[in-house]
């Protein structure tokens, strides 16, 4: 019964590790449709937007992620 639960432990443990080592969503551009204002946000602002630039490292869209 130990050795399950040791082993349970560290499946947790792997696990949480490789959550915290992702990357954080990236950051876009959005156009309004109606206005044609620009926003800079991680997902679409609603019904209306479309999107403009990106992907971006920042949430001031000013630097672009480049893909190899």
């Amino acid at each position: 019964m130990m050795n399950i639960v040791k082993s349970m432990v560290w499946v947790l443990l792997l696990l949480s590790a490789a959550q915290a080592s992702a990357n954080p969503a990236p950051w876009y551009q959005w156009r309004s449709k109606l206005t044609g204002e620009l926003v800079c946000w991680q997902t679409s602002p609603g019904q209306g937007w479309e999107k403009a630039t990106g992907p971006y490292k920042d949430p001031h869209c000013a630097y672009l992620i480049r893909y190899k």
